[in-house]
C-alpha cells in the first residue's frame, strides 16, 4: 500500500499541474479576447478614416454649391459664403459631440476571461472547503 506522504504529494503536483495549465489557458483566453477587440475597433477606424477623406471632399463640393445657389438667391457673394461657414460650424460641432459619445466606449478588457477565473477560484475554493 503506498505511503500517504507519496500520495498527498502526487496528489499535490497533479493539482499544482492543473492549476498552471488553467493559468497558462486563462491568460491566453485573454490575450485572443483583447486582440479581437483591438482587431475590431482598428477596423473601425480605418472605416471612419475612409469614409473622412470622400466626406471631406463631399462637403467641399456641397458646401460650395450651397454658397453659390445662396449667391444666386440673394444677390450678395459674401452673404452666401458667411451663411454657409455658419452651418458647416453647426455640423461640426454636432459631429465633434456624437464622435466623443463614441469614444467613451474605454478600453478593452478580457471580460469573459475574468468572468470564468471568478467562476475558478469560487469552485476552487469550495473544493477546498470541502475537504476540510
Amino acid at each position: 500500500m503506498p505511503d500517504s506522504n507519496e500520495t498527498f504529494a502526487a496528489v499535490l503536483t497533479e493539482v499544482s499541474d492543473r492549476v498552471s495549465v488553467l493559468v497558462r489557458e486563462e491568460i491566453e483566453l485573454a490575450r485572443a479576447e483583447v486582440t479581437a477587440k483591438v482587431t475590431r475597433i482598428a477596423r473601425g477606424a480605418a472605416a471612419v478614416a475612409a469614409g473622412a477623406v470622400f466626406g471631406i471632399f463631399g462637403v467641399v463640393f456641397g458646401l460650395l454649391t450651397l454658397a453659390w445657389g445662396l449667391n444666386s438667391l440673394i444677390g450678395s457673394l459674401w452673404l452666401g459664403f458667411v451663411i454657409t461657414f455658419v452651418l458647416l460650424l453647426l455640423l461640426t460641432a454636432a459631429a465633434f459631440l456624437f464622435a466623443q459619445r463614441a469614444f467613451k466606449v474605454g478600453a478593452p478588457a478580457p471580460t469573459m476571461a475574468i468572468e470564468e477565473a471568478k467562476r475558478i477560484r469560487e469552485t476552487v475554493s469550495t473544493t477546498a472547503g470541502v475537504g476540510e
